[in-house]
């Protein structure tokens, strides 16, 4: 896990107990217990993070431990070693083999998204021209 440029990094023998907010990227990889608000920035929980807090971001990616209320307006990303415990309030959620998650997840995605789904692709040099893709959309 790399640090995105310009991301403040907090380190794993840091210990935090309060309010952290601010108005940049967060890489937390220590210790903490309250709140973290970055409404309008991304938080990575490291991996030897071990995080009690209720969170307001954009987007969050975890690695390590998390306990709390998740507020997340954009995307959440629980990689392969997050232990997450919590209900999940968000836009959009990628979770990871072997990544445990115990708790209610709330998503509130675009109101009319659409996914297309293509024919799978010919083993031979067939080509499916005329094809067009399935349109799947939210009934809301």
């Amino acid at each position: 896990m790399k640090p995105a440029e310009g991301s403040t990094v907090i380190g794993k023998s840091v210990t935090i107990r309060g309010e952290v907010s601010g108005n940049e990227d967060l890489v937390m990889d220590g210790d903490i217990e309250g709140t973290i608000s970055l409404p309008e920035n991304s938080l990575t929980i490291g991996p030897n993070a071990r995080v009690a807090a209720d969170i307001k971001v954009r987007n969050l990616v975890v690695y390590g431990r998390l306990k709390g209320t998740l507020h997340v307006s954009g995307r959440v990303d629980l990689r392969h070693s997050a232990v997450v415990e919590g209900d999940i309030f968000g836009g959009r959620l990628s979770i990871e083999e072997n990544a445990q998650l115990k708790g209610k997840v709330e998503l509130s995605g675009a109101p009319e998204r659409q996914v297309e789904v293509m024919p799978p692709v010919a083993h031979h040099t067939e080509t499916h021209a005329g094809q067009k893709p399935l349109i799947l959309e939210s009934q809301s």
